[in-house]
């Protein structure tokens, strides 16, 4: 037990001094002929032992041995632009998102030394703290007008340390008509973080996620949604994930394996294209390697991403994605609800977001003959604008959302509609999100 919690933590330690600026402060030795044989021979030792594909792994190596042979990184001395060239040489042949060489003295120095159990405690505080202070990923859950739920996720953390954060936002979200999962700056993390996420989308009964095949191990593996949560699940809940070019790995997974069990509409752009996971390891005193070893295999396509990243249903550019994917589910709440109250709840944002998109404009003879005294409420005209007040109350700017119907300038909670009869105004009617409206009557002038 003692030794698996060792290696763990020295990993954890490299990560953080990475960070480190300690780094900047050390002269970086420069680049050998020798150090770049060395290298290259190292990482193609382990792409021919480890890489999901044997033989793309031996066309990367032919590639980078040859680029060496030829004295195409002769003039390179800068080790952190060697691990660069390397990776873009590498990719060039795998298109393998995930394989990438990175210069990492200090991470490299850190795993191999010892430390003790103290050092060890320390270290893995310092590890959750910053995790902590990220909230494990989930930067934002809230719940939008018209009862809308919204999860901001930046990666899928570890659940042994995110688990109940996840818990609680899933909880928080389970009563809401609708819920939209926000991956477009989520860059991977935790196959466990997606099955306890994607489990409160589904019934108790489990639910085939994925297939995986690891090469080390010549070995299959699977993930299943799990049979038992804490709180409450959400199975029939209309459900959207926000994508983009950023979204990757393990939320690229995510968005495909909801997507394949019809789960979800995805709106947004397509993902990056990563579906290979892995791990780094060290292939000398002062580089490491990602290689992928396992790939993934969905039940139903028996495919996966790789390469071609998971498209959405709705294709739209990432900064519009959210106000899509809301508008949509708020249109989809409307037809599938037949109680009039309802239709209205749903109404109310809809109106708004329909004004981002096709803002009204109206002349000025419209808005003069809106103006006047409606009993307490009072409209005026203003330099080419209509103005609220009701009594001595605040005074509101009216921004029009269809040719009779208006928002109010900084309140959220209360609209106006103008009733008229021959093409004459006779009326103001009072809109409440709640449902209510009343109405005043137009004083002659």
């Amino acid at each position: 037990m003692k030794i698996t919690i060792k290696l763990t933590l020295i990993t954890i330690i490299g990560l953080m001094l990475l960070a480190s600026p300690m780094r900047a402060q050390q002269r970086t030795e420069p680049l050998t002929l020798k150090e770049q044989q060395t290298v290259v021979d190292s990482i193609s030792s382990k792409l021919n032992n480890n890489y999901i594909f044997p033989d793309v792994a031996m066309k990367m190596v032919t590639h980078i041995e040859s680029k060496l042979k030829n004295g195409n990184y002769k003039s390179i001395q800068d080790p952190q632009e060697f691990a660069s060239t390397l990776t873009k040489d590498l990719q060039a042949i795998s298109k393998d998102k995930h394989l990438r060489v990175s210069f990492a003295p200090e991470q490299i120095a850190e795993r191999q030394q010892t430390v003790t159990a103290e050092d060890s405690i320390a270290f893995l505080n310092r590890y959750i703290s910053n995790l902590k202070r990220n909230n494990f990923g989930f930067k934002e859950v809230k719940i939008m007008a018209g009862n809308i739920g919204y999860l901001d996720l930046r990666s899928f953390s570890n659940v042994e340390y995110a688990g109940e954060t996840a818990v609680s936002a899933m909880n928080f979200l389970s009563n809401t008509d609708a819920i939209i999962i926000d991956l477009r700056n989520n860059g991977g993390g935790s196959p466990a973080m997606i099955q306890l996420i994607t489990s409160y989308l589904f019934e108790s009964a489990p639910v085939h996620l994925n297939n995986f095949y690891w090469r080390p191990r010549d070995q299959n593996s699977q993930t299943w949604t799990l049979p038992h949560v804490s709180g409450k699940r959400s199975p029939d809940t209309p459900v959207y994930v926000l994508t983009s070019g950023s979204t990757f790995s393990a939320a690229e997974e995510f968005s495909y394996n909801l997507k394949h069990l019809e789960r979800a509409t995805l709106v947004g752009q397509t993902t990056g294209g990563g579906a290979h996971p892995g791990g780094s390891v060290v292939a000398t005193d002062r580089f490491m390697v990602w290689v992928p070893t396992g790939r993934a295999i969905n039940p139903i396509t028996n495919t996966n991403w790789e390469g071609t990243g998971v498209s959405p249903h709705i294709e739209t550019p990432a900064a519009d994605a959210l106000d899509i994917a809301y508008k949509n589910a708020l249109e989809t709440l409307i037809k599938n609800n037949k109680d009039k109250g309802l239709q209205a709840f749903y109404e109310w944002p809809l109106a708004e977001l329909r004004l981002k998109t096709n803002p009204i404009t109206l002349d000025a003879k419209t808005l003069k003959a809106y103006a006047g005294v409606y009993g307490p409420r009072v409209v005026t005209f203003d330099t080419g604008k209509l103005f609220y007040q009701r009594g001595k109350g605040t005074k509101y700017e009216l921004i029009p959302y269809t040719e009779n119907e208006f928002m109010l300038n900084g309140l959220d909670s209360f609209r106006i509609r103008f009733l008229s009869e021959g093409g004459t105004t006779t009326a103001l009617q009072g809109l409440y999100d709640n449902g209510r409206t009343d109405k005043n009557i137009k004083q002659n002038d």
